[in-house]
C-alpha cells in the first residue's frame, strides 16, 4: 500500500511540473497570438514539431532545476512517457474547451494532441536525462 501510495504522490508530482509549465506556456502563446503579425497560420506538422522541441527545451531547464526523477521506482520508470502526457493532454483539452465555451480564442496547445506532444517532449528529456 505505501508502495503504491509513494508511485501516485511521484506521478502527481510529474504531472503537477509539466501541466505548471504547459499553462504558463499556454499563457504566454495567448499573448503572442494577440500581436498582429503573429495570426498567420503555421503548418500543422511545423507546429507539432514546434511544440515538441518546446517540449524538449523546457523539459531541459526542468533538469537544471529538478535533477532527479520523481519516479524513482525503476519498475515503473517509463510509464510516465504515457501517463503525465495523456493527464496534461487532456487538461489542456479542457483548458481549450473552456475557452471555447467563454468565446475567447483557441491555439493549437488549448487542444489534446498538441498538449500531449508538449508534455511528451517534456517526459522524454525528463526520462532520458533525470537520475
Amino acid at each position: 500500500m505505501e508502495v503504491l501510495l509513494q508511485l501516485i504522490f511521484e506521478f502527481f508530482l510529474e504531472f503537477v511540473l509539466q501541466i505548471g509549465i504547459e499553462l504558463i506556456a499556454e499563457v504566454g502563446f495567448h499573448r503572442l497570438a494577440e500581436a498582429p503579425w503573429a495570426r498567420r497560420t503555421i503548418n500543422a506538422g511545423l507546429a507539432l514539431i514546434f511544440y515538441l522541441a518546446l517540449g524538449l527545451t523546457l523539459g531541459a531547464f526542468t533538469l537544471l532545476i529538478f535533477p532527479h526523477s520523481f519516479i524513482r521506482g525503476s519498475r515503473f520508470h517509463g510509464i510516465s512517457l504515457i501517463v503525465t502526457p495523456t493527464l496534461a493532454g487532456l487538461t489542456m483539452a479542457g483548458v481549450g474547451w473552456l475557452r471555447a465555451r467563454k468565446g475567447q480564442p483557441r491555439i493549437r496547445l488549448d487542444s489534446f494532441a498538441y498538449g500531449f506532444i508538449f508534455a511528451f517532449g517534456m517526459a522524454l528529456m525528463r526520462f532520458w536525462f533525470a537520475t
